[in-house]
């Protein structure tokens, strides 16, 4: 199994609200792919400028298809566009 911690920093004049109206159908035609164990959005309690991606995949050909997906093609890079940065860390499960 893949885990993957996205954590997103929102450039400052951009809400939330503004993030998931983009973000909304990446997330229900992801939850749809193969191999897609979890894939939520959450926000930081302490700082609301702050969305965590949290994901697990079967495996890394799982993720690899994902990242491929035409959904993530189209609308990620309109995301990236309100975001100030992107730390991507992807795990494996050891116990």
């Amino acid at each position: 199994m893949i885990k993957v911690v996205c954590r997103i920093k929102l450039k400052e004049g951009v809400s939330v609200e503004e993030y998931l109206a983009l973000a909304k159908e990446v997330i229900i035609e992801t939850r749809k792919e193969k191999g897609c164990i979890t894939y939520t959005i959450n926000q930081d309690i302490e700082d609301p400028s702050f969305i965590s991606m949290l994901e697990e995949w079967e495996n890394q050909e799982s993720l690899d298809n994902h990242l491929k997906a035409k959904h993530v093609l189209e609308i990620v890079p309109e995301l990236r566009k309100l975001r100030e940065s992107t730390e991507l860390n992807l795990y494996k499960e050891l116990y």
